[in-house]
């Protein structure tokens, strides 16, 4: 018989999610049969697969030693010696400025199909990382929760990622930007110089999943879902026709700004996917120059409240098409 008792990262989820994420190799249908025969108990009692779980709740399994809890392990995070760029961190999150080139998660992919790379390579391995080494996190202490990421930016995308050190703050963090209380803001640079210098722009994007492209049209069309994006011009540069603009997103689709900017004639410097970036390598840029560089909060109420009004920001330093203006 095994015996779990569950700690506060491991509440707020059903019983059938944590066992799953928990024990090594449990087919889902054979979980379910255990739960059924009541080889699995909550508290002593008869559990059911959606229940929720709570802190401090104990988990008895007259199960197969073979689906126990695997253990972990970190002798690749003692191999680790670089560190996150933090632009702040407290006991529940830590914000950290992505470099372009970087993947946020082992499974993402990057431009023109590249093949994933291994996990140590990933923004998400170096935080947990650092973590481990601070004696903030281990994961032999959890049984179903790691630090993870509230927000992803694509591989050749640089700027201000959400991390959460734990489930809580993993949850209302997701919560607070799926209610728009988290307010990015980017800076790109385009071909050209986008007439008025600041507009709110309107649209209809397409995306079309075989070829991992979208397409922006000016009228709605089935499939395709609306999207607003604002923007300012900060500066221009008429030795390389360039502008820098200060881009506002309110409505989040994949590559909308790119697809957008690119729509009405303004492709990013280095846009290839959307754009023709041949003559932009002369420049040194073969991807997209556009950085997520500002984030602020406005959180009233909850276990996040505390950053409500702050406003964060990457070190221009980071941003390599600055230079250009």
């Amino acid at each position: 018989m095994q015996k779990f008792i569950l700690n506060k990262n491991d509440a707020g989820q059903r019983l059938d999610k944590f066992l799953l994420k928990s024990l090594k190799g449990i087919p889902m249908s054979l979980l379910y049969k255990f739960i059924r025969k009541k080889r699995i108990k909550v508290n002593g009692k008869r559990a059911k697969e959606n229940q929720m779980l709570a802190e401090g709740d104990v988990i008895e399994l007259y199960i197969p030693d073979e689906f126990s809890k695997a253990e972990a392990d970190t002798s690749e995070y003692d191999k680790v010696k670089a560190t996150p760029s933090i632009v702040y961190e407290d006991e529940n999150i830590l914000i950290c400025d992505k470099r372009p080139g970087m993947l946020s998660h082992s499974g993402d992919k990057g431009e023109n199909g590249a093949a994933a790379i291994p996990e140590r390579d990933t923004l998400i391995f170096l935080i947990r990382a650092y973590l481990f080494k601070k004696g903030e996190f281990d994961p032999n202490d959890e049984f179903s929760f790691a630090p993870a990421l509230a927000n992803r930016l694509d591989r050749n995308t640089g700027g201000l990622v959400i991390a959460a050190k734990n489930a809580e703050a993993l949850r209302e963090m997701n919560r607070l930007i799926r209610e728009g209380c988290v307010d990015k803001r980017y800076l790109c640079a385009v071909h050209g110089r986008p007439s008025p210098a600041s507009a709110t722009l309107g649209g209809y994007l397409f995306k079309n999943s075989k070829t991992k492209t979208v397409t922006v049209y000016s009228s709605p069309r089935q499939g395709a879902k609306e999207i607003i994006t604002s923007y300012k011009t900060e500066s221009y540069s008429k030795e390389n026709d360039l502008s820098l603009l200060e881009v506002h997103l309110e409505t989040g689709r994949t590559h909308q700004i790119r697809a957008h900017f690119s729509s009405i004639g303004h492709p990013l410097l280095g846009e290839g996917k959307y754009g023709h970036n041949k003559d932009d390598r002369s420049l040194g840029y073969k991807y997209q120059a556009l950085y997520s560089y500002r984030l602020s909060f406005n959180v009233k109420e909850g276990p996040l409240s505390y950053l409500d009004g702050k406003i964060f920001l990457s070190d221009k330093k980071n941003i390599p098409f600055l230079k250009l203006f």
